[in-house]
Parts: structure tokens; C-alpha cells; sequence
């Protein structure tokens, strides 16, 4: 039986704000193999925790992050927005999954590049699109590569070839068992977002998915306990 990784989605969003340093500790204290956060990059380059483009959904303030500086965001949060060199140091040995919403191939280098000078390559791996994953794929061509795919119908052999993943990500509505055995046959791995109930665990489970990502991580690892993965 195959062992399952236990993604928290943003760290432990349920009891600390997202993408932050307590929230990443929080969820690996409470069973996380595997943190999932997002990278940006401030306007003077530094890689930061922070899904959104702005600041407004989690720190009430109206800028675009790409316009504020890494000193500007400190001050303007109350240093809440981890760098991402704060936040692989507050990992720990965990794993760490970087999402790379809207980035670009500067911006990819200068995260894999951090990622490297942190000694967190053998423990970080990395999840977005085809064209963000291939860019990390030039930056590093030993990367661990989780390819986010958003259909049914599967990559094509090219692209596969290039990116070279050990995962597939899907939406995990899209997941079940025909999926998943077709991928195992590839010699992929499969990853499932964002599943929050125990229902929806417990079929992903059944189907054999190699990870889950969950926003309710406690939940995830009295489910995963139950079926002895």
C-alpha cells in the first residue's frame, strides 16, 4: 500500500492567517508531511509568502505586492508576510511545496535560486503550470516537480518529457480510481487539491492518491490514521 502525504494547504489556515510563519508551524506540529505555500516576489525581488497580487484580502491594505518594497511590507504588516527564507527556516526538516502563482522565469531563478542557498533543495518541491514548470525545470534540472493540471484529458507526451514531474496535481473532483491507475502505470505520482472533508478524503484514499492537500490538516491525519497510510 502506498504511504499518503499529508499536504497543508497554506499551512494551518483555520487557526493562524495563511502563508505565515505560525501557520506553517502549526501544521507541521499537527501531523503535515508537507507544507504547500505560494511565492511572490516584492518590487526590490525578495520572495515572499502571499497568494493574492495585493495586499487587501489578508492585510487590508490596497497595493499591488510587486509595488511595495520587502522593508515597505514588513512595516505595513507587522512583519506577518514571511520571506521565504524565514518561512524554510521556520519548516524546519519538514517538506515544502512552493506554488508560483503568476510568476515569471526571473522571478522562478530568484526562488530556486533562495531555495538553494537555504540547503532546502532536497526538501522543497514545486507546483504551478506547465509554463512555470518549465521554467523551474531550466533553473534546476533536479528539481521535484508537482505539475498542476486542471482536466481530464492528460498532458501530452512532450510536455511530460520536458517538465519531467514525479507528480501530477489535480483538482480533486477530477480524481478517481481510472485516473489514478492510468498515472501509476505512467510512473507518475498523483496529488489532489484542495479537499477539506472527510468524505472527500476518505474517496481520494480509496482511489489511491499519493497525496492530499487539505486546508483542515488535523482532519487529514485522523482520516489518513483510519486507513493506515
Amino acid at each position: 500500500m502506498r504511504t499518503l502525504t499529508a499536504v497543508a494547504h497554506r499551512g494551518d489556515p483555520y487557526r493562524f492567517p495563511e502563508n505565515t510563519v505560525p501557520s506553517v508551524r502549526s501544521a507541521l506540529a499537527r501531523g503535515a508531511d508537507a507544507v504547500e505555500i505560494d511565492v511572490r516576489l516584492t518590487r526590490d525581488g525578495e520572495p515572499v509568502l502571499l497568494h493574492d497580487d495585493t495586499l487587501w484580502r489578508l492585510w487590508r491594505h490596497d497595493v499591488r505586492l510587486d509595488a511595495v518594497t520587502a522593508a515597505q511590507l514588513r512595516e505595513m504588516t507587522a512583519g506577518g508576510v514571511p520571506t521565504l527564507r524565514e518561512a524554510l527556516a521556520a519548516s524546519g526538516s519538514g517538506r515544502v511545496m512552493i506554488d508560483l502563482p503568476g510568476a515569471t522565469a526571473e522571478s522562478v531563478r530568484t526562488v530556486v535560486g533562495v531555495v538553494r542557498e537555504c540547503g532546502a533543495r532536497e526538501r522543497t518541491y514545486y507546483s504551478a503550470g506547465p509554463n512555470t514548470m518549465l521554467a523551474v525545470r531550466a533553473a534546476d534540472r533536479d528539481a521535484e516537480i508537482a505539475l498542476t493540471w486542471t482536466t481530464l484529458s492528460p498532458p501530452r507526451r512532450v510536455l511530460i518529457d520536458a517538465v519531467a514531474p514525479a507528480w501530477l496535481n489535480y483538482r480533486f473532483g477530477l480524481v478517481g480510481r481510472e485516473l489514478v491507475d492510468a498515472l501509476h502505470r505512467d510512473g507518475l505520482k498523483v496529488s489532489a487539491w484542495t479537499a477539506d472533508t472527510a468524505p472527500s478524503m476518505r474517496r481520494l484514499l480509496a482511489a489511491g492518491v499519493d497525496a492530499i492537500t487539505t486546508n483542515r490538516i488535523g482532519v487529514l491525519a485522523a482520516v489518513r490514521a483510519r486507513f493506515g497510510r
